[in-house]
């Protein structure tokens, strides 16, 4: 079975991946059939052989996931430079952000009421006219 994949170039701490076409049973970076492009992760570039890509996919090659959406934004136009992505949030951290929104909504509902207390005392002593 024919897969395309990614194959680990760069040095140590410095990943850079090139896309390409191997056998399934041969090691990650032993050799390839064809390289169609490349990705750094690093530098957050990617450059892929679309009209190829799409050959080895008509001829029955399987694409792993990454692969797939790198070729996806590669043939959108869109730069991985552009995705913003969301910083990670603990549960911890959620459930605190709720205590505290739960603690200001009190604290605000206990001065609206306080508000309205004082203003109650000030319109009955008013003189009506």
């Amino acid at each position: 079975m024919v897969r395309v994949r990614l194959k680990r170039t760069g040095a140590r701490n410095a990943a850079c991946f090139r896309v390409v076409v191997m056998d399934q049973r041969s090691s990650r970076d032993g050799k390839a059939i064809e390289e169609l492009g490349y990705y750094d992760p690093i530098s957050k570039q990617e450059k892929v052989n679309v009209e190829r890509a799409d050959y080895w996919k008509s001829v029955g090659a399987q694409f792993t996931e990454t692969v797939t959406d790198i070729v996806e934004r590669v043939r959108a136009g869109k730069s991985l430079k552009d995705r913003v992505r969301k910083p990670a949030v603990s549960k911890k951290a959620k459930a605190k952000a709720a205590e505290e929104a739960k603690a200001a909504a009190e604290a605000a509902a206990k001065a609206a009421e306080e508000a309205k207390a004082e203003e109650a005392p000030a319109a009955e002593a008013a003189p009506q006219a």
